[in-house]
């Protein structure tokens, strides 16, 4: 855990928001791909929302 914390320190703030779409888009895409069927990692969304929330504090903490 405290890796990709330091790795979001280091990236800039274009960086991270280009990781966050793209986490956003895997979301939705798990999103949907559950209504239909079973995922084998149950706990994926729930890891990658908690990123896109970390990205996010990220980016508000380099605003001030």
């Amino acid at each position: 855990m405290k890796t990709k914390k330091d790795n979001l320190k280091g990236m800039k703030k274009d960086e991270l928001k280009k990781k966050l779409v793209v986490l956003e888009e895997n979301v939705r895409v798990i999103r949907f791909k559950a209504e239909g069927s079973k995922s084998k990692n149950v706990k994926e969304s729930a890891t990658l929302r908690k990123e896109i929330a970390r990205i996010l504090t990220e980016i508000n903490n380099k605003k001030k």
